[in-house]
């Protein structure tokens, strides 16, 4: 028998800080693709007939390849107030963030995917009571355990392995009378834990096992940490490396090419030893650029009085220019990732059948189905690097729930950008009741 949820939805604004952007004369966020002010989705409310909720999140980026904001609205707006689970199952693939975001919403509240139903989970002490006051189904502002300075996963600390209760949509974590989601609370920054009633957090260098895992997991789960473009990451890492981010990605292909070879000598010269330093290219350099930008890491790696891991450079042609980015990958040491090449699952799939077998760097949130991108994983396993979109603290619970079950080689999540956003606590609650 299908169950039937009832479905609420709120599309939310959220504005980068200027922060770092005004000493440089730069917008918050600058890439290839342009300048970015403002962060725009959709939070999801699923509801089933016991009153269990899910939440979940419409985080579009549709010059990354995925649907605009308005199409998401759209479909949201022609479904019916109660959906079924040949619904969320069903929904195309021209839609991918609509897909992560109904499925996650799904997998958090009633779901296989977080354990929702389980006998004996005993993070579920804050469904008790839930009939008859629906309201209280709510991530309550006010609350310790995931306020903007705490952290779940800390950038060196060990995995919160997928089948884990700290991780899963029902733990204790996260029940309805828990803790604030706060947009860019990390479950993540870098150097706090926090203790649980009904759970205890792994320590900064132990590997998490859990029981039921039939899984494989990494030892650690790791955090790269975004700076911007242009000279203003000379001033930002230092704050960052001081929080504990010890990866950083960099945004080049957004000045001229030779200012930022010039910002990027100051940079590694500058960074402490055993820095690891990602270039993102945003799909702005062309072949020549390219070369030249791989001719020059190749060139640092071989410094051997350096002690700065160039990891790799991400996505630095057009995404119809997969073949010369194939060739270029086998041209030279410094490897590289695809970004807006495998933004969703049919292009990562087109990918590998195509011959790629370096590294695929997933954004959770626009990717599409879970499920099936759980299945694509654990079939080829690839090497991945998992990412954010700037989504809220909602989505990115299900984008870190995914990480943990598929990341490989032990490289670090995309997910350190808390410091593109102001603090607000009760964004969540004001979102659902200021209407």
């Amino acid at each position: 028998m299908t169950n039937d949820y009832r479905l609420e939805f709120r599309p939310y604004q959220r504005r980068f800080v200027r922060r770092y952007a005004v000493a440089c004369r730069q917008t918050p966020l600058t890439t290839s693709h342009g300048n970015w002010d403002i962060r725009e989705g959709i939070i999801l409310r699923l509801t089933d007939e016991n009153l269990k909720v899910g939440w979940g999140e419409i985080a579009p980026i549709s010059w990354f390849g995925s649907e605009t904001l308005e199409q998401a609205l759209d479909f949201c707006r022609q479904l019916p107030e109660k959906i079924t689970e040949e619904i969320i199952f069903s929904i195309p693939d021209e839609l991918p963030a609509c897909q992560f975001g109904f499925e996650s919403a799904w997998e958090w509240g009633m779901g296989s995917g977080g354990g929702g139903g389980d006998e004996g989970d005993e993070g579920d002490e804050g469904d008790e009571g839930d009939e008859g006051d629906e309201g209280d189904n709510f991530i309550t502002p006010n609350s310790s355990l995931l306020t903007p300075n705490s952290s779940l996963l800390t950038p060196d600390s060990s995995l919160l392995t997928p089948n884990s209760s700290l991780l899963t949509p029902n733990s204790s974590l996260l029940t309805p009378d828990s803790s604030l989601l706060t947009p860019h609370s990390s479950l993540l920054t870098p150097n706090s834990s926090l203790p649980t009633p009904n759970s205890s957090l792994p320590t900064p260098n132990s590997s998490l096992q859990t029981p039921n895992s039939s899984l494989p997991t990494p030892n650690s789960l790791f955090y790269s940490a975004l700076l911007s473009a242009g000279e203003a990451a000379l001033n930002q890492w230092e704050t960052l490396w001081e929080q504990g981010y010890h990866t950083f990605k960099w945004k080049i292909g957004v000045y001229a090419i030779a200012d930022e070879l010039e910002i990027f000598e100051s940079l590694i010269h500058t960074l402490p030893a055993f820095t690891k330093l990602r270039l993102d290219a945003n799909c702005g350099l062309n072949y020549e650029e390219a070369n030249l930008w791989l001719r020059t890491c190749d060139n640092f790696k071989a410094n051997k009085e350096l002690d700065i891991e160039i990891e790799f450079i991400e996505q630095p042609l057009p995404v119809e220019q997969f073949q010369e980015m194939l060739e270029l990958s086998r041209s030279y040491e410094t490897a590289i990732a695809l970004d807006e090449s495998v933004a969703t699952l049919a292009q990562l799939a087109a990918c590998h059948q195509q011959g790629w077998r370096g590294i695929f760097v997933i954004k959770p949130a626009i990717v599409g189905s879970p499920s099936r991108l759980r299945k694509f994983c654990h079939q080829h396993k690839i090497d991945t690097v998992f990412s954010s979109v700037f989504e809220t603290a909602i989505g990115r619970l299900a984008a870190l729930q995914l990480a943990a079950e598929l990341s490989q080689n032990n490289r670090a999540i995309g997910f350190g950008i808390d410091h593109f956003f102001e603090q607000e606590e009760t964004w969540l609650q004001s979102l659902w009741n200021d209407l």
